[in-house]
């Protein structure tokens, strides 16, 4: 019969940590239980085992095990044999001779002197082996080295001990890696539940009524106060219904359905005006397309309209003056038009560029007037527009009304949702940023990027006959200065008949050729 003493010194055990390293040390009890059930001596040791030699059973102890240690009746160690390379390697050699007792940690010590005395006992022998967990200290001052021996005695003699041992020090990784996963587990749901007390606390204190709703069945998986309140009903009864049922009038419902749809095909739409059920309150719905765990959510966002235009009234007026006096006394220009791209206002900035005198002489024309290429730029705006909403860092053209003429970019954003849909543009005068330092003679007029900035202001056929002209003078300069400004040569590597380059010679002012002059 075998038993087993899993009881760890400075090894982590599985009662250390909760959860699956529980289950886990409580299966390795029951699997070590049904084994020592299981365990079945030889039937007939003196018989077919009479004959073996010392050699023979000293080599099967050293292979049957990791360390094997002889002891006396005293305890102290008197012969080693391992069975593992890497432990014998690390077990130092001053530890023969001296009592096994002393070669091991503290909290380890009462173990071996349990060792020894079952060992000692009458019913010490073959037959009844007892597994106890040991740690010895590592040479180098490093983690210590856990080892699970036996002790039995053997031959007729009483003063000898077999100390038979095995290495823990791979379960011992193993259980530690264990635990680390599982620490690292804990910390995660801890830190996973503090968001979602965050997370619920926002939803549930914030003023902005706010819906979560499953995209497939459009029911609300989540509602605030806020939301509820404004809606009409409670909370409880507003989760698991279908949105927008119940809380809107009939025709609201068919909007808000077609601006979900959009959402769901495209991920955009534009937002939907909505009424409550009773026709008390007018709203403006917004969504936004999220996924979770494999499945599609709405944020649906419900503004009460009169609540808006209330605050736009009532709310910090000395502030938002002070951002229209910001605005109007701005560097850059700023316009505002109407859907069409007529402009509604403009600031001093916008009238300079423009050489306007005041802003009525600007109200109520087509920013197409002054903006770039007439009927192109602006409609490229607008669409761009009315597709994402803003438009960034459009480079164009702005012309004066007395010929002047800027390098410009161009901000934009829409404004759908106010009393008046508009439209906003921010015109910074780019003119300085180009560069006018003149080139060396074999330097490029323009880089790929200046060149592709000048596309919709000069013809491409311009472009393009402007950079291959350059590229055939740097060409024909370069053959020249090869074949040391011998013609001939620079016609034969250029693959041009002598005629060809002359005329070419004489269209870039190149060498000193006369009207019909050659080499």
């Amino acid at each position: 019969m075998i038993e087993t003493d899993v009881t760890p010194g400075r090894w982590p055990s599985a009662g250390h940590v909760p959860g699956l390293l529980a289950r886990v040390g409580a299966d390795d009890g029951a699997s070590r239980r049904r084994a020592s059930a299981l365990v079945k001596q030889f039937a007939a040791p003196k018989v077919l085992l009479a004959d073996l030699d010392p050699e023979a059973a000293a080599g099967l102890v050293a292979a049957a095990s990791d360390v094997a240690l002889v002891l006396d009746d005293k305890g102290v160690i008197r012969d080693i044999a391992f069975g593992s390379e890497e432990l014998a390697v690390e077990w130092p050699e001053d530890r023969l001779g001296r009592p096994w007792v002393e070669t091991v940690t503290v909290e380890s010590r009462t173990k071996v002197e349990a060792l020894l005395a079952e060992a000692a006992s009458p019913s010490g022998a073959a037959t009844a082996v007892r597994w106890r967990h040991v740690n010895h200290p590592s040479p180098g001052g490093g983690p210590d080295i856990p080892v699970l021996y036996a002790a039995l005695r053997v031959g007729s003699q009483a003063d000898r001990v077999v100390a038979i041992g095995r290495d823990l020090r791979s379960t011992a990784a193993l259980q530690q890696r264990l635990v680390d996963a599982q620490q690292s587990m804990e910390r995660d749901y801890s830190r996973l539940r503090h968001v979602e007390t965050r997370y619920r606390l926002l939803f549930q204190a914030t003023s902005e009524a706010v819906l979560i709703v499953e995209a497939s069945t459009r029911k609300v998986v989540e509602a605030n106060p806020a939301a509820a309140q404004l809606l009409g009903e409670s909370v409880e009864q507003l989760v698991g219904q279908a949105f927008p049922e119940g809380g809107l009038d009939d025709a609201s419902a068919e909007a808000v359905q077609a601006l979900l749809a959009g959402i769901r095909a495209t991920g955009w739409a534009d937002n939907a005006r909505a009424r409550t059920a009773d026709g008390g309150r007018e709203l403006l719905v917004s969504a936004s397309l999220f996924r979770q765990e494999g499945s599609a959510l709405f944020l649906v966002r419900l503004l009460p309209l009169e609540a808006d235009a209330a605050a736009t009234v009532a709310v910090m007026p000395k502030t938002r003056s002070n951002l229209l006096r910001v605005v109007e006394s701005a560097p850059d220009g700023f316009v505002v038009t109407g859907p069409d791209g007529r402009v509604l206002t403009a600031n001093a900035a916008f009238l300079d560029l423009t050489q306007l005198a005041t802003e009525e002489q600007a109200r109520g024309e087509s920013l197409d007037r002054w903006l770039g290429r007439p009927g192109v730029d602006l409609g490229v705006l607008i669409a761009n527009l009315r597709q994402h909403g803003s438009v960034r860092l459009f480079a164009t053209t702005l012309r004066g009304e007395y010929g002047g003429s800027a390098e410009i970019e161009v901000s934009a954003v829409s404004v759908p949702d106010g009393e008046q849909p508009c439209f906003g543009f921010a015109i910074r005068n780019v003119g300085r940023r180009l560069t006018a330092e003149p080139r060396g003679g074999r330097e490029l007029p323009r880089s790929v990027e200046q060149l592709t900035e000048l596309v919709g202001r000069v013809p491409l056929k311009d472009l393009v006959r402007e950079s291959t002209d350059l590229i055939e003078r740097l060409c024909i300069e370069a053959a020249l200065e090869l074949t040391g400004d011998n013609r001939a040569s620079a016609a034969e590597i250029l693959g041009l008949s002598r005629q060809s380059l002359y005329v070419k010679l004489r269209r870039y002012g190149l060498g000193d050729l006369g009207p019909g002059g050659e080499d």
